[in-house]
Parts: structure tokens; sequence; C-alpha cells
């Protein structure tokens, strides 16, 4: 599948320790490297006569990653970023002499999610920002620093265990309150999983738990999550969710083996028996909708989505993979792509980058801005959007048979049953003919 950007699985993760540089390279050296997305910067302070200057930064709030640098020849390489189990290919990148800093500049471009890292290089260091180009103004420190391994290099002797299913709730006593299933794994101290929600997961997080404390994060070029929680004297979690430098709340679990969500079909409903209608322009600019003669008689799968959304881009990856599988001339897939630009030429750009990039052959098309409020105006046969991604599936007629809301991906043990009830449905509209 030629795709710039894709994740992919191993069965072992990366092992804990300092990797000796390999000599042979142009640019940047080959090998692991630990990055760290700066959401907070501590104040400057001068020390002593010489005022030598310090940045000191808080572990709570230094977002950590790996990637590696592999070089395809002599002179082009490309990184993988590492998130637990999860590979992240990314090819797009420039690396050159800057005249302005007179100093090399590395370029890393996620073109899918419309975001980049710009940073200098030198002496085995990445100093720069994580540009995100559809949020005003918005760049966070990056800073990466070859040969090292450890994603957190905090050291404890002892360490709580916190492996299993967890009751959680995010945004405590706030009207945005909502819950979630924390899942994690845990080997010695290293600890790996997610959170479920209603409207999706919070993918592969990797971190460690030091002491009573523990440490989660995952950065994929669209999303930097960092979660941060103590184990009180109760046996309960109590932390902090940090999404970017923008966004914090707050968050508590308590150990649950038996929790679960609503059922991600009974979210949101149909509201009208009449059959389902919309037209909205794709990627050339062209007005494409579900009434057109070339989807006549064939089962809809209408993905409401967003290029910005990781959990978007996992459901297409999902989609595109299962209909090259399951070939059937009866069954058509329309994406309807809500973007962050406010600007319909640069919305259509980003999707028409998202349909190159994933190669996609079915039609992409612009619904709007990306608030849910537009999204529920341009969808009223629908109570509500409420996540990103919504999956709705219809019959030959244009009737809504199936709705499901958010998506949970390979990253949670829930994913292979998706699979498998997905195939399950559109067996049965096939059935009844």
């Amino acid at each position: 599948m030629r795709i710039a950007l894709f994740s992919f699985f191993i069965s072992s993760i990366t092992s804990f320790s300092c990797v000796a540089p390999n000599s042979t390279f142009q640019k940047i050296p080959p090998g692991i490297w630990r990055g760290t997305v700066l959401l907070d910067r501590a104040p400057v302070q001068q020390y002593g006569d010489d005022r030598d200057i310090v940045k000191k930064f808080d572990i709570e709030t230094e977002l950590p990653f790996n990637f590696e640098v592999v070089y395809d020849n002599d002179s082009t390489f490309h990184i993988i970023i590492h998130n637990a189990d999860e590979r992240i290919k990314v090819d797009d990148i420039t690396f050159g002499f800057d005249k302005s800093t007179a100093k090399d500049t590395i370029i890393i471009y996620f073109p899918v999610y419309d975001t980049r890292i710009k940073a200098i290089y030198e002496d085995g260091v990445m100093e720069g920002d994580w540009i995100v180009n559809y949020k005003e103004n918005y760049r966070i420190p990056f800073k990466a620093v070859h040969g090292v391994s450890d994603r957190y290099s905090l050291v404890s002797n002892q360490s709580q265990n916190v492996e299993g299913k967890w009751d959680c709730t995010f945004e405590i006593d706030t009207e945005d309150e909502y819950k979630a299933v924390g899942i994690f794994n845990q080997k010695d101290d290293v600890i790996t999983g997610t959170f479920l929600t209603e409207t999706g997961d919070y993918r592969f997080l990797e971190g460690k738990i030091v002491g009573s404390k523990m440490y989660l994060s995952a950065f994929d070029g669209a999303h930097a999550f960092l979660f941060n929680a103590k184990m009180m004297d109760d046996g309960t979690l109590s932390g902090t969710f940090r999404s970017g430098s923008q966004y914090t709340t707050n968050w508590e679990g308590t150990r649950n083996d038996t929790i679960a969500l609503t059922d991600s079909y009974n979210l949101t409903k149909s509201v009208s028996e009449q059959p389902l209608s919309f037209a909205f322009k794709n990627t050339d600019g062209n007005m494409v909708g579900i009434n057109d003669e070339k989807f006549k008689n064939k089962i809809k799968i209408i993905q409401i989505m967003g290029t910005w959304c990781p959990n978007c881009m996992d459901e297409t990856v999902f989609l595109k993979e299962f209909l090259e599988k399951n070939p059937a001339d009866d069954v058509v897939l329309l994406s309807i792509g809500f973007e962050r630009y406010k600007d319909e030429n640069k919305s259509l750009m980003a999707l028409k980058r998202f349909k190159d990039k994933l190669d996609l052959e079915h039609e992409v098309l612009y619904g709007g801005y990306y608030d849910k409020k537009v999204a529920s105006q341009a969808m009223p046969q629908l109570n509500r959007i409420m996540s990103y991604p919504t999956l709705i599936i219809t019959d030959k007629n244009n009737q809504i048979v199936k709705i499901h809301t958010g998506f949970s991906g390979p990253a949670t043990p829930g994913y292979d049953k998706f699979k498998t009830e997905f195939n399950e449905i559109l067996f049965e509209i096939k059935r009844q003919k």
C-alpha cells in the first residue's frame, strides 16, 4: 500500500538501552532517537556571575517518544515513530543548510495531518518546533537526542501494578464529564495500553511506572497525548491528561475488570424513515451525491471523518483494506470530511492530500467545518454527530441500517470483534435482497 504515513505491528517492543551510533552517514545519525514535545517551558533561570542561561523542563509536562532514522541509500532516509507496538513510517523529509540560521535544518512533514516538525540539527541533537498548520500560531517546542532509547529515564526500585481494566472518568465535575475504560499491560516497570471512550480510543500509549506514579505518552504527528497519574492510598488512580499545549483535564480511575462502554452501534440514531440523501463537492470540486446514477442499487458505507483525526485514518485504512480483500460490485464507500480550516479551498486541498497519500480510490467529499453542529446539520437524518469518525451503512435503497459511532482501532482489544461484526452486517444486508 503506497502511503507516506502508515501503521504496522511487530511482535516485540524495542528494548530500553543506549545505542551506539553508526559512523557511516551523510546527514543525521541513523538508529534510535528520543524525541520530546515540550508542552510547558519553565521560566528561564540565570545562575552565577557569568549569567549562564539554563532552560529547565518539567517531567510532568514533557511528552517523550522514540523514533528511528533509517537510511534507504547513502543520502536518503526515513523515520519510524515508535508508540508501544505501533510503527509509523514517515518519508516526507527534507534536510539541508538553512541560510537564515546558518545551520543544518530538518523538516519532517506529516502531510496526511497537515503538520510538520522543523528543527535545527547539530551534533546529535535536533531542536525546533512541532507545527500544526490548521491552528493559528500553533507550535510546540521539540527536541530530540540521538542514541537514547529510554522513553522515560526515571528509575524506581518499587513500582505499583496497574495491569488490567480501569473504570475511568475524565473532565470530572464539569458539563463535559465522560467515561472511559483504561486498559493497561505491564511488564516490570514498563506499561503500554490505551483508553477507550465512546467516541474512540487514545491509540498506542507507552510509558513507565515509577513508584506510585504512572507516565504514558503517544505522538503520531497529529496528536500529542500525555497521561500522568498517581496511585492513591485507596488503590485508585488520580491524574491529568494533556492533549498538545492547549488542553488539560483531570481524570480518575478505579480497577474494574468488568467495566464496559455503551455499544457503539447504539449511540447515534436515525430520526427519519426517509432514505439518506446528500450531495457535496469532491476533491476535484465536482458535486457528488448518494443518489448519483453510479451508486444506484449499491450498499453504501458512508464515513463521516476529518483528515486531522488519527482514529479516522485508522478507520479509513481498515475500510480500504477490507474492500480490497472483499471486493464487491454492489458495495460502495464514500468519505465525507469535516475540516478544521474554515476556508473551503484549504479544506479541499487537505482532503486531496489525504486521498492521494492513502491511495484511496473511492470518492472523498467535503462536508464543511469540523464543528459537530455543522456536521449534524449536514446530516439531518441523524439525531446528532457526536464523534469523528461516524460510520453509516445503508441498504441499496439508501435506507439506514446501522450507525457506528467512533472507532476503536488496532490499539484496542475489541478491534477484531469490530471487524467481525462489520463483515456480518454487510453479509446480512446482502442476504436481504
